[in-house]
């Protein structure tokens, strides 16, 4: 019997790896944006998969110059004037190998939307984030921090 129990304990711990190392090889999740000018968390966004193609959205901003529950000022189309939280700001990408791409993030702050380019790093916990225009090469580059 305490044998029994032992087994279903490292059961119970080799599933929850297997969870956690799950969670932690893609995207999907709750991340904290850090700016790449100041270091300084910016906002909060969460990615889904939506049928093989992530999406991100902006769940809280956290600093901006416009104070809180920023509008979109620069943004054409439907974006125009509408609040940051809440909005989808990247869409379309999907996995390419070990990075995502093919899809177009926003900048809310310039309206500016770019190609874009993900990469995990740091065993899952962080979360290269690259828009660019034209080659992948040029553009700049976001650290994002996992949160969930």
């Amino acid at each position: 019997m305490k044998r029994l129990s032992q087994f279903a304990i490292a059961a119970c711990l080799l599933l929850g790896s297997v969870v956690a190392w799950a969670a932690t090889d893609t995207p999907v999740g709750t991340w904290r944006q850090i700016d790449d000018v100041t270091g300084k968390p910016k906002s909060i966004i969460q990615i889904t998969d939506n049928n093989g193609q992530l999406q991100a959205k902006v769940l809280q901003v956290l600093i901006s110059e416009d104070g809180p529950h920023p509008i979109c000022k620069k943004c054409d189309g439907d974006r125009k004037d509408q609040p940051i939280e809440g909005m989808t700001i990247m869409w379309g990408v999907s996995k390419d190998g070990t990075v995502w791409d093919g899809g177009k993030i926003l900048d809310p702050k310039s309206g500016t939307i770019y190609k874009v380019k993900l990469t995990l790093t740091d065993s899952g916990q962080k979360l290269d984030v690259h828009g660019y225009v034209g080659f992948a090469l040029i553009g700049r580059s976001q650290i994002w921090e996992r949160i969930q």
